[in-house]
């Protein structure tokens, strides 16, 4: 059937040569009006149809059945991933994305990198209406692809390079500099090119952005995230783990500039000590204050924060960012307040935690 792995052009024939059997009531009983007697006479509109009900693989092998099929996936196919592909991915895409012209999400993440900067200048060259790229682990790509995505993507929201670390830092400003749509950026582990630099860019361009990773970017300081923190208010997600390099001014930047902010990632950032939880707490409080007076949800504050090895924190200063934001958790099977490696915050707990241990202890000892 359709969508097997090892589904050649001769099965999709097959399967029209059946459709057409029971559709004309048996063996030789196709329609005598000669509406639909090969691929070619289905309309573009039901290949399309039949385009997004298949896995990927089907889709590369439709486009070499005949011209309606290719027209239906030039013009249809809005999604493609690649990810299955563990050889030959850069042949791949340099045969099939000139195909392929009307993407708008490309995932190409590997396990063992194959890309090269051609296949990247391929994707830019023909998917200009391309929102979503996802090129993580390709540690073969160079400065020359990110200088193709930023000519010819413009529209991309969401980039996805981590890993990458032969990347630049000029490189991802110049980006910066052409892709201001972008809204969810992850720099996990780009060393080279996550720079103080590249953020104050990516903070006067970048004004949408609301998701960033910057994990174990040893090169970010307090300077970079500032800028991000004042050029980019709508940040929502950010990832600043292994970032050894910041003290408590990027947080408090942070909660004073991002109203929306739900996830903060701090892991092993050492220096951050009580004042940057104080900030958060006092942040929260008045921002929850604030979108009473508006409206607001009661969830609103942080969702998740991860402070683990940050081992100058004290207890009371993560209770209060605990008591200011009611969807962080201690409690088993809901933790989204991560403590990881501070054996001295064993005594945080959040609000259901607290009334779960009050319900125990009645129970166990009721008043008499």
């Amino acid at each position: 059937m359709v969508g097997k792995d090892n589904l050649r052009t001769e099965d999709l024939n097959l399967c029209f040569e059946n459709l057409m059997m029971v559709a004309g009531g048996g063996k030789g009983g196709y329609m005598k009006a000669g509406v639909i007697t090969e691929w070619k006479d289905i309309p573009v509109e039901l290949l399309m149809q039949i385009l997004s009900l298949v896995d990927d693989q089907t889709v590369i092998k439709a486009s070499g059945v005949c011209r309606g099929w290719r027209d239906s996936i030039f013009f249809g196919l809005a999604r493609l991933s690649l990810s299955w592909c563990s050889k030959n991915m850069n042949n791949l895409v340099l045969s099939l994305v000139p195909k392929f012209a009307k993407l708008q999400t490309l995932i190409l993440r590997q396990d063992k990198p194959q890309l090269d900067d051609n296949a990247v200048g391929t994707i830019s060259n023909f998917c200009h209406e391309l929102q979503i790229l996802d090129l993580s682990k390709s540690f073969k790509l160079t400065d020359r692809s990110l200088y193709a995505i930023a000519h010819g993507c413009h529209d991309l929201t969401k980039l996805n390079i981590s890993g990458c670390s032969a990347f630049s830092d000029n490189a991802l400003t110049y980006l910066a500099g052409f892709c201001r749509k972008l809204k969810v950026l992850n720099l996990c582990g780009c060393v080279r090119a996550a720079s103080d630099t590249a953020l104050q860019a990516i903070g006067h361009y970048c004004n949408q952005l609301q998701s960033l990773n910057l994990g174990w970017c040893d090169k970010v300081g307090d300077v970079g995230v500032m800028s991000l923190a004042y050029g980019c208010p709508d940040l929502r997600t950010v990832d600043l783990c292994g970032c050894v390099h910041i003290t408590d001014e990027s947080v408090i930047a942070l909660a004073n500039r991002c109203p929306h902010l739900r996830s903060l990632g701090l892991y092993f950032c050492k220096n951050i000590t009580d004042k940057a939880m104080y900030s958060l707490a006092q942040s929260k409080v008045k921002n929850r204050m604030w979108g009473s007076v508006k409206g607001g949800n009661e969830e609103d504050g942080l969702r998740t924060l991860n402070i683990s090895q940050c081992t100058a924190l004290t207890p009371s200063a993560v209770q209060a960012v605990c008591d200011s934001s009611p969807a962080l958790h201690t409690c088993s099977g809901r933790h989204s307040l991560i403590m990881s490696g501070c054996l001295n915050l064993t005594s945080v707990h959040c609000a259901c935690a607290v009334h779960a241990h009050r319900a125990i202890t009645n129970f166990l000892h009721p008043a008499h």
